[in-house]
């Protein structure tokens, strides 16, 4: 499944981060380029007692400091990231709202889980105390839409708005999303992903997939592509992205990271049916719409199952599209862990930056490759000019997603 026929250009003005390995757009850039990792023993609870103990959990974000005393109580953890997140990218894209029209701007973000954690808390007080207190603000504090509804209210935008749950592929499905609105006749949509669940109930939800990695090592944990991969450690954060029509981003003088020229959606077949997995169709349709062919991308941005399994699949996928080693490929988000409906959407910020500074930023050091990854794996800052770039993500449960971003032409 594709978008539709091109008409106006999209271009991102905004980049707003909250992620393991640093708060705010630059800090999380700068620490991804040295290869810190967010990655360390679970903290927001005990997890001792759970098989995988290992997650990313967004650095020293005191909740004070960003989000309004009156949000404080009906807000999830990971509504709060996305609050923070969505304020960075509008104040990134200096632009006045309010000098819009009413109805122009909107917000369409990515949810896997919702508000896990407020939902875990209030079904703790209805099981031991009663209903009289479980606190009104469940009716939507763990609603996947919630943080599409709360970053709407807080900046007045009263556009389009909604949600996609498609877990990891969800941040570039938003995005898509947002585009489809924009050539409807919005003017700016507020969009990406910012995730999390590091909570009993969620962990418990999350260890059912099978991918979690039960390693206690933070730098071995979890190792796509790499010959010794044993699953994926889960994460908290994302990005949020302001996407704007390119024309009225000229027209108000707006800085811009790049624009979004291709993207598609593919399925894979149902579990036990035949047929090759979507993964592939949806990197060569984004490209195709694009109008962009496999030798003029610069860089992959992969999805990283860290799974053997799924690795095998998505560098086969990669292989038939460019080639043994015909692209560079990355996978940041080994220095955060894996961040659900946040995962592609901060893909798609490293991608933009990427396309700024002229560098693609590194994997951690996964080892020895495996040998059915026939990949160029890029392990170390590698220098080079970026003018376009392929990020891939795949959801559990089957979703395949891919968006092509490139300079600003």
């Amino acid at each position: 499944m594709t978008g539709g026929p091109k008409e106006r250009k999209q271009v991102f003005t905004g980049i707003g981060v909250t992620a393991p390995n640093g708060l705010g757009t630059e800090a999380w850039w700068q620490a991804t380029l040295a290869g810190v990792s967010g990655i360390g023993p679970v903290t927001r609870f005990d997890a001792s007692k759970y098989p995988a103990t290992l997650a990313g959990e967004v650095p020293g974000f005191d909740v004070k400091e960003h989000i309004p005393s009156r949000l404080i109580p009906q807000t999830d953890h990971m509504t709060r990231l996305a609050l923070t997140a969505a304020a960075e990218a509008l104040q990134d894209a200096a632009v006045d709202l309010e000098q819009l029209p009413q109805y122009a701007a909107g917000v369409v973000t990515a949810a896997s889980a919702g508000g896990f954690e407020f939902g875990q808390r209030e079904l703790e007080a209805l099981w031991s105390k009663g209903g009289q207190h479980v606190s009104a603000y469940q009716s939507f504090a763990w609603f996947y839409a919630v943080n599409s509804g709360q970053i709407s209210i807080r900046h007045g935008l009263r556009g389009p708005s909604g949600v996609l749950v498609t877990e990891q592929a969800g941040g570039l499905d938003a995005v898509a999303q947002a585009r489809r609105q924009l050539r409807k006749g919005s003017l700016l949509m507020v969009t990406g992903g910012v995730d999390g669940s590091i909570c009993p109930w969620g962990w418990t939800a999350q260890l059912t997939s099978g991918r979690l990695s039960t390693r206690d090592d933070p730098a071995r944990a979890y190792l796509p592509f790499g010959a010794d991969a044993a699953g994926h450690v889960p994460g908290e954060g994302g990005a949020i992205l302001v996407l704007e029509d390119a024309e009225a981003a000229r027209e108000r003088g707006a800085r811009v990271y790049g624009e979004l020229v291709g993207y598609a959606a593919t399925f894979d077949p149902g579990p036990g049916r035949p047929g090759e997995p979507g993964l592939r169709r949806a990197a060569e349709s984004a490209l195709e719409q694009a109008g962009v062919t496999p030798d003029e991308v610069d860089v992959v941005f992969a999805d990283g199952a860290g799974v053997p399994a799924l690795d095998r699949l998505e560098a086969e996928a990669i292989t038939k599209v460019f080639g043994a080693g015909g692209v560079p490929v990355t996978v940041p988000k080994t220095l955060t862990g894996r961040l659900a409906a946040g995962g592609a959407s901060l893909d798609l910020a490293a991608a933009l930056l990427s396309l700024r500074d002229a560098v693609i930023p590194p994997t951690a050091d996964v080892g020895r490759l495996a040998e059915d990854c026939a990949l160029d794996l890029v392990t170390a800052p590698r220098p080079r000019p970026v003018r376009t770039a392929l990020v891939l993500a795949r959801g559990y449960g089957g979703f395949n997603a891919a968006a092509v971003v490139t300079a600003a032409r």
